[in-house]
């Protein structure tokens, strides 16, 4: 048995008998902790490396050079959330004191949801102010009584597009062109499409004013006539009521002031007359037109 196996196996009896903590034990005749050149080297020490005075230093386990470090990591702060956008205030499109006829569509419109109670006008007053609140407040816009395109677009999505004669219900309608046979002479020029009668006088608009005609069942006649009676005060023996300011043109039906009309509006009809509502016009028509005038009615 050779020294080398006699001397370890003396140390195995001795950790043994002592009861030590084992440990790595070089075979190669060094002891515990023991190195190639110094006692209580590691077995596993790392190469050594010349430090800056030109010593040998070992390596730190895990290190690495300078230029192979991995550079610090810069600190991320919290993302800063960008500012609310700010909204732009809707458009006003109409207001109090405006008038137009934009206008009377709104009304026309507002009076389909029930909300504007009166008839078009086309003045946006303080019963249309009023509508538009109310309008506004039920359906959760920004309340000012002014009508904004956020306004207006949603009024625009629950109603359809009013008629003209929705839009004239109070009145007020441009009369329409002329027929031609109105051109020439003193002539009651009586448009059935803008219900309007026209006093023109060579071709020329004296005064217009808003009429009513006959219901389907006693329709207004159409045609060129001439006036061959006038009859300020008087009363229908037919009907039983008054007829002020008439003038005669065709039979039984005339032109003159109508205070159902004045009263109603455009829900009612004649049985067959030109119904006048401004009194004070008809009275200075009725002034002015003489028994032979023309009267011309036309779609």
């Amino acid at each position: 048995m050779g020294k080398g196996a006699i001397a370890t196996g003396a140390v195995a009896v001795l950790l043994l008998t002592a009861g030590c903590k084992a440990v790595a034990v070089d075979t190669e005749g060094g002891g515990p902790g023991g190195g190639d050149d110094r006692p209580g080297a590691s077995a596993t020490r790392p190469p050594a490396r010349e430090d800056p005075a030109g010593r040998d230093r070992p390596e730190r386990p895990g290190s690495a050079e300078p230029s192979e470090r991995r550079p610090a990591r810069t600190p991320t702060s919290a993302p800063v959330p960008d500012p609310a956008p700010t909204r732009t205030p809707a458009k006003t499109l109409m207001r109090q004191g405006d008038r137009a006829g934009q206008v009377r569509e709104l009304q026309a419109r507002l009076r389909q949801v029930a909300w504007f109670h009166t008839l078009p006008t086309g003045t946006y007053g303080p019963a249309t102010a009023a509508a538009v609140r109310g309008f506004q407040a039920k359906r959760g816009l920004p309340v000012t009584g002014a009508t904004d395109t956020v306004t207006w677009q949603r009024l625009l999505g629950m109603t359809r597009e009013p008629t003209r004669q929705e839009r004239y219900a109070g009145g007020g309608m441009p009369p329409a062109a002329p027929d031609k046979r109105c051109l020439t002479g003193r002539v009651l020029c009586i448009a059935k499409s803008s219900r309007t009668l026209t006093w023109m006088i060579d071709g020329r608009r004296v005064s217009t004013m808003d009429v009513r005609f006959g219901s389907q069942y006693t329709p207004t006649r159409e045609g060129t006539f001439s006036v061959y009676w006038k009859s300020r005060h008087h009363v229908s023996t037919l009907y039983d009521t008054a007829m002020p300011y008439a003038m005669f043109f065709s039979g039984g039906q005339a032109v003159h002031f109508s205070s159902d009309f004045a009263a109603r509006g455009y829900s009612g009809a004649s049985h067959g007359c030109v119904n006048v509502r401004d009194e004070k016009k008809i009275a200075s028509l009725f002034a002015q037109v003489r028994k032979g005038d023309k009267v011309v009615i036309y779609k």
